[in-house]
C-alpha cells in the first residue's frame, strides 16, 4: 500500500483547484449555504497554512480546512450557537479588522469515499491540531457535523448523549473527536441556515416539498420546515461544538 502524505496548502498550493473534486461527498442541498458560498474560499487563501491535504501516489485523497479567531474577549465569552456559519464569519471579520487570533476552528475534514475506513480522519485530524499549535493557539474547537445521525426528527441534544457500551459516542465523528482527547462542550442548534423556494428543494432532494410542516430529508441532520403558502422551506442544521487542548 502507498504511503499516503499529509501537508499544508501553504507547501502545495497547486493543489487548491482540486478541493472541489470532493464536493460530491456532501448531499446536494448542503452546498447551498450563502455563508459558505461567501466565503469559504477565503479561508483556502488566507489560512493555507491551516488548511491540509492527503495524497497517495500523487492523488488527492482527503483534505481539511480550519480558520483562525479570537475568542475569549467581552463580545465572545461563549461558543456561538451559530456554530459553522458563525464561526467561519468570525474568522473572516477577525482578518479583516487585523484582530489577532488566539485559537481555531475545524470546518471540515473531508475524505475521499475509497479511503474512508482506513483511519485517515484521525491523520487528518490529528494533523489540524498540530497546524494550529504551530500558530502558538492552546485551543482547537470543532463544530462538528454528526453524520451517523440518521433520523432528523431525533434531537441534537438526545443523539449526543447516544453512547455506545464502551462509553464512546455512537456517532462516528464525534468518536473520532472523543478518542483523539476532544471534549463534547454543547449543541450548536443552527450551525448551518438553507434556504431556498420549493422548487429549489425539489431540484436539490428530489423530493415533492408539496405540503406546508417538516420534511424528513435523506442525510439531513434536522427536519427541514416547508410553506407552501409562502413557497420556501428553510433548513437549519445543528452540529457539536468540541474542543481539544493543544
Amino acid at each position: 500500500m502507498a504511503k499516503i502524505v499529509i501537508s499544508t496548502l501553504a507547501e502545495r498550493p497547486e493543489v487548491t483547484p482540486y478541493l472541489g473534486d470532493f464536493w460530491g461527498v456532501w448531499p446536494r442541498f448542503m452546498l447551498n449555504d450563502l455563508i459558505a458560498d461567501a466565503l469559504l474560499w477565503r479561508v483556502t487563501a488566507a489560512f493555507a497554512d491551516q488548511c491540509l491535504i492527503a495524497t497517495e501516489d500523487g492523488e488527492l485523497v482527503a483534505h481539511a480546512r480550519s480558520i483562525a479567531f479570537a475568542f475569549g474577549d467581552d463580545d465572545r465569552t461563549e461558543l456561538p450557537a451559530g456554530g459553522w456559519d458563525q464561526v467561519l464569519q468570525w474568522g473572516c471579520e477577525d482578518l479583516d479588522r487585523g484582530r489577532a487570533a488566539n485559537v481555531s476552528s475545524a470546518l471540515e475534514i473531508m475524505i475521499r469515499p475509497s479511503h474512508m475506513g482506513r483511519g485517515l480522519s484521525y491523520e487528518m485530524l490529528a494533523a489540524m491540531k498540530a497546524a494550529a499549535k504551530a500558530k502558538g493557539h492552546s485551543t482547537l474547537y470543532a463544530p462538528v457535523r454528526p453524520n451517523g445521525k440518521a433520523d432528523p426528527a431525533v434531537p441534537m441534544v438526545e443523539y449526543v448523549e447516544q453512547l455506545r457500551a464502551d462509553g464512546l459516542p455512537v456517532d462516528p465523528w464525534l468518536r473520532v473527536h472523543v478518542r483523539a482527547g476532544g471534549t463534547i462542550v454543547q449543541v450548536a442548534p443552527r450551525s448551518m441556515v438553507i434556504a431556498g423556494t420549493l422548487d429549489e428543494w425539489r431540484e436539490w432532494t428530489g423530493l415533492p416539498f408539496d405540503r406546508t410542516g417538516p420534511v424528513l430529508v435523506p442525510k439531513a441532520l434536522a427536519p427541514v420546515l416547508c410553506d407552501v403558502e409562502h413557497d420556501h422551506a428553510v433548513y437549519v442544521e445543528p452540529n457539536v461544538w468540541v474542543r481539544h487542548e493543544l
